[in-house]
């Protein structure tokens, strides 16, 4: 079977660990042939980025903060040199604890903004700072989570940056569907992620899946990556502006 990836050159943003989501999507991509780009935070997160990158078919590992427009035009140039750019994973997701671990109604405005700068906003930014290196089409996803449009306990202020998330996903795709770039956006299960431990009571919620979702278990992250792989391939040519459920089923089930 031949690699459904190959010859292309992916961005993935978000690596956090070898928890993530977006290290199972790297996987996925690099194991379908395709040249990988990875991005880190600070000086810090560098040392580890770059240990996960091993086995993995890298090109180049970038720094990149999504809140300073000067780190995104360098990530522009930074990724220039290499060529023609095919593919950006957006998974990138931030809201300070104490939002997350109380009432919404008790959001202050900075955390407010917090959430839907790194959650949302940079989506926006990221697809600007990318699209121009997308010279022959491409596609761009982000990872995004039910309590978007439903609202699941402990979720909070996350919950309306996701949806400020799809909505932008949906818009960027209007907008860069003429330059045959496609936007999409993954909604995963319940995955016992670092960032997930964040969100009050996640334990029930990984406990609750396994007796609702129509296939009775919870989401392995490596479903996830290989329907990054889906949305990033040319099987997908004609799909856009969608959110792509991977998570047992969970989204059609009532309580």
């Amino acid at each position: 079977m031949s690699k459904l990836l190959q010859g292309k050159t992916a961005l993935i943003l978000g690596i956090a660990n070898k928890w993530s989501l977006a290290y199972a999507i790297a996987q996925a991509f690099s194991r379908e042939g395709a040249r990988l780009v990875l991005t880190y935070l600070g000086e810090r997160q560098k040392g580890s980025i770059e240990e996960l990158s091993k086995g993995l078919e890298v090109a180049a590992i970038l720094p990149c903060d999504v809140t300073k427009d000067e780190e995104l035009t360098a990530l522009t140039e930074g990724l220039r040199p290499l060529g023609r750019l095919d593919a950006v994973v957006h998974s990138l997701a931030f809201a300070n604890r104490e939002d997350l671990s109380r009432p919404f109604l008790e959001t202050g405005r900075e955390g407010f903004l917090l959430a839907q700068n790194v959650s949302a906003y940079s989506l926006v930014a990221v697809a600007r700072a990318t699209a121009e290196l997308m010279t022959d089409g491409g596609s761009l996803t982000t990872l995004t989570y039910l309590g978007s449009t439903r609202v699941l306990s402990g979720y909070n202020v996350m919950g309306v940056a996701k949806a400020a998330l799809e909505a932008s996903m949906k818009y960027l795709a209007d907008n860069l569907g003429p330059r045959k770039i496609r936007v999409n956006a993954i909604s995963a299960g319940p995955v016992k992620t670092a960032s997930a431990r964040a969100i009050k009571d996640f334990t029930s919620v990984l406990e609750l899946a396994p007796q609702r979702a129509p296939l009775r278990r919870n989401t392995d992250p490596a479903e996830v990556g290989d329907a990054a792989v889906f949305l990033a391939s040319d099987l997908s040519r004609g799909v856009t502006g969608n959110v792509l459920f991977v998570d047992s089923g969970m989204q059609i089930m009532g309580f």
